[in-house]
């Protein structure tokens, strides 16, 4: 990206739209002209901090390559690279303790199962989770999803190492990790960091950019999120 100093200003910039809807107001024009600039430069800052994570020095080397079930049997975290050197992990909240899996993991996933033939073509991807992998592929039959590639963690540390979970108490957290193979080194590039400690008060633990799509859609929207608004795996005919 051009370096900042080099920009226009966002206020320019806004005032470049020729857009105008039906029956809008002046003040809607003057108010939604301010929030457009406010938009170009929320742009402008995700690209500063995409290139400042594109930056970060090399990360930890993997302590080992940890074996996981795949769906088609046992698979080694350096083989799920395929043919790619970087790869995409999320932890599943699906631990052998649920009966169902987390209704939060599972809208997000429906989301990227629909996106993956796209993301499999820049980066390998997998979902972890430390139920049987017999449970969660049966669980992803039944919502439909087709491309997601699903590993049982079960027997290995990588959930307790790289989502800080404790296995012990019964728990799971979700976590996005990324990895990056140069060789046979494979180095862990960046990990979600983002958690209750770091949340603002009155709003939701997450991070940014905010990777659950419907989120995303709905704060397009007048009603926002809602304070206690939350997916669920089902819901009623409508």
């Amino acid at each position: 990206m051009t370096a900042a100093t080099e920009l226009p200003g966002a206020a320019e910039l806004a005032r470049r739209t020729h857009r105008r809807f039906p029956g809008e107001s002046q003040a809607y024009r003057e108010a939604r002209l301010a929030l457009l600039a406010e938009e170009i430069e929320l742009r402008r800052h995700i690209e500063r901090v995409a290139a400042q994570r594109r930056a970060l020095p090399p990360g930890g080397v993997v302590p080992e390559d940890y074996v996981f079930q795949g769906e088609h049997g046992p698979a080694s975290l350096s083989s799920m690279f395929g043919r790619h050197d970087t790869l995409v992990t999320y932890n599943w909240m699906f631990g052998p303790q649920r009966e169902r899996a987390c209704p939060m993991c599972s809208s997000l996933l429906a989301a990227l199962d629909g996106e993956m033939p796209d993301i499999l073509q820049r980066v390998a991807f997998a979902v972890i989770a430390r139920s049987p992998v017999t449970k969660m592929s049966a669980f992803a039959r039944e919502r439909g999803w087709r491309h997601l590639p699903l590993y049982s963690s079960q027997g290995n540390p990588f959930n307790a190492l790289y989502a800080f979970e404790d296995p012990d108490a019964g728990e799971d957290l979700p976590a996005f990790n990324v990895f990056h193979r140069d060789g046979a080194v494979i180095r862990h590039f960046w990990g979600e960091e983002m958690g209750m400690e770091t949340a603002d008060p009155g709003q939701d633990a997450r991070g940014a950019p905010d990777l659950m799509p419907i989120w995303n859609i709905l704060d397009h929207t007048p009603a926002g999120r809602g304070a206690n608004w939350y997916p669920s795996l089902d819901y009623p005919p409508s």
